[in-house]
């Protein structure tokens, strides 16, 4: 993308202060659903790590349940960084190896491309926390970054089918910085970052770029509300930018609750908008 300048520290963040609202998020949520915590995917990736950071402060570690669950392709490595943030934090734990309960779909399909693979296996996994919700009264917890929702890099009913997000208002440079300041370890932040959903998969190889050259677009795009003439003005590559930009605007249905087509004077989504904790007539 030629030589352009890094706009990065226009990102950095009070991490003292977002620590702060993010707790107090995590805690008001569950108090306000009544809950007796949060069940959250733990997969040895940063996202997960940090949200469990976040989830055990604001609720105890006592009230955090995390739960493994591996693919027979899933990397040793994943499970193992899962249990460096488990013992960090003394938080309960399940593992639940998903491999019986996907593959029986997936043999019925035998030219199935990774990315089908992929999305049944998140699907499969939110399941899995859906039913340790209903079995302890807990809430699954979001692990998906902004950088993420933006693009479009998540799976539907998947792993954007939670409860509430956390962390789904910081960028991936942002995740990084929180993670370093709340104390997750090095080895988990300094990784690839990957889904891990098919052997060798990592998140920058299957976008075609990194995420920190990602977020500068973003953040131009979105938090500044630059056109994209605008960006491209700052010295970033055209091609880049609107290629950014076309997947933002095609997959802002993932963003979404599904669209209700208005036919009433008060329809769901368009005019009846309460809050949850809306109590007046």
């Amino acid at each position: 993308m030629g030589n352009r300048p890094n706009i990065l520290n226009r990102l950095d963040i009070n991490t003292d202060i977002a620590r702060k609202i993010l707790t107090a998020f995590i805690r008001d949520q569950i108090e306000k659903a009544g809950a007796n915590g949060a069940v959250i995917g733990l997969s040895g990736g940063i996202d997960s790590a940090l949200s469990a950071y976040l989830s055990a402060a604001a609720l105890g570690a006592e009230n955090v349940l995390a739960v493994r669950m591996p693919y027979r392709t899933s990397s040793t490595a994943s499970l193992e960084h899962a249990d460096l943030v488990i013992e960090a934090l003394g938080i309960p734990a399940l593992t639940v190896p998903i491999t019986d309960m996907v593959d029986p779909l997936i043999g019925q399909f035998p030219d199935m491309s990774d990315l089908r693979k992929g999305n049944i296996m998140a699907r499969m996994r939110m399941i899995v926390l859906y039913d340790q919700s209903a079995a302890r009264g807990l809430l699954p917890m979001g692990t998906s970054n902004k950088t993420e929702f933006l693009l479009g890099y998540s799976t539907i009913y998947g792993d954007s089918g939670v409860a509430l997000h956390p962390i789904a208002d910081l960028y991936k440079y942002q995740v990084r910085k929180l993670s370093r300041a709340l104390g997750v370890p090095d080895v988990i932040i300094d990784k690839a970052p990957s889904a891990d959903l098919w052997e060798g998969q990592t998140d920058e190889a299957e976008l075609g770029f990194t995420y920190n050259d990602v977020d500068q677009v973003l953040y131009l795009l979105v938090d500044q509300r630059y056109t994209v003439a605008q960006v491209i003005d700052e010295g970033f590559d055209a091609g880049f930018v609107n290629k950014v930009w076309r997947r933002v605007k095609v997959n802002h249905f993932k963003r979404t609750m599904p669209n209700v087509a208005k036919l009433s004077t008060r329809t769901i989504g368009h005019d009846f908008l309460y809050l949850r904790d809306y109590t007046g007539r």
